[in-house]
């Protein structure tokens, strides 16, 4: 079990910090919802086929389907599709960093739910500082289309985090798949049909032209694939059954590091100290959170036990 969440979170940490670049290449060619979509209707397909015909393991449940169902598209085509869509419009490592205020929405989620818990007061002083860090780091002149930062694609991916973060809560609390496999393959499944709903009603079909497509773009979308998809939202689901939500949203404020130094080493992506400065504090009150959520659920798990 420690193996296997130590290269989980490896998984997690490391290879979703580089999607985020292998996106940006693949959208360059590729329209970004039929491409997302794709991806995950592939991967799902994989991943379902495998664990029946290689792990001996049943197709997944009627109760693996509801959740699959009901999670897919939050995760996938919420979250994901507004990446991918946003990717059009704002560099791949600022793109990790606004997804990173998925744990803002997490805490302020599970406190507004019935019968949530209001956080701790060091939550509020991370929530502070994410917020700070959000400002700082889209800045008051994109409202007018005249930031660094293009306010639309920083909205949408705002609102895509939200749509994450809702998704992971629920698949938590619903009932554990029959297996991680039956597990993430429903997510995917129902996350690329919903992708190529939305990308077939947006006109993407017109936009799509495979024999012009770039060797780069192909090769992000392979990537995206095979280790976004097979091994990284499959760790992430494993995550999810077997830790906390607050540890499995670490990768918040690891991913970001990871793409803003792909991104500008491999895009030409810019990195100003106005960049540094609001990763430092959007990660530091993600970290601030996190630790905090953590050791709440600790000592509560402490006081159930001793009780």
């Amino acid at each position: 079990m420690r193996a296997r969440l130590v290269a989980a979170f490896a998984a997690v940490y490391l290879i979703w910090g580089s999607t985020y670049l292998a996106i940006r290449f693949a959208v360059e060619t590729l329209p970004p919802l039929l491409m997302a979509g794709a991806r995950f209707l592939i991967a799902g397909a994989i991943v379902l086929l495998w664990s029946r015909l290689r792990q001996g393991n049943g197709g997944p449940s009627r109760r693996d389907w509801i959740t699959g169902l009901l999670s897919g598209p939050l995760l996938l085509a919420g979250g994901n599709g507004a990446v991918v869509w946003a990717e059009l419009r704002v560099p791949s490592g600022i793109a990790a960093l606004l997804v990173a205020i998925v744990p803002l929405w997490m805490v302020l989620l599970d406190w507004l739910r019935p019968g949530g818990r209001r956080p701790a007061s060091l939550v509020f002083v991370g929530l502070g500082l994410g917020l700070v860090g959000l400002g700082l780091l889209v800045g008051p002149d994109a409202l007018h289309g005249g930031g660094d930062i293009d306010a639309i694609g920083a909205g949408v991916l705002i609102l895509g985090s939200l749509s994450w973060a809702i998704g992971s809560l629920y698949t938590q609390r619903a009932p554990r798949p029959s297996s991680a496999n039956n597990g993430s393959g429903t997510q995917m499944l129902a996350g690329g049909l919903c992708l190529l709903a939305v990308g077939l009603l947006s006109g993407e079909a017109g936009q799509l032209d495979l024999a012009h497509a770039s060797t780069r773009s192909l090769l992000g979308f392979a990537y995206l694939v095979s280790f976004g998809s097979l091994i990284a939202f499959t760790a992430y689901i494993y995550l999810l059954a077997h830790t906390t939500t607050a540890k499995a949203a670490t990768y918040a404020y690891v991913n970001p590091v990871v793409a803003v130094l792909l991104g500008w080493a491999f895009a030409n992506e810019p990195v100003t100290s106005r960049t540094l400065v609001a990763a430092a504090v959007i990660l530091a009150g993600v970290a601030i959170i996190t630790v905090a959520r953590d050791t709440k659920v600790e000592v509560r798990d402490e006081k159930l036990a001793a009780a």
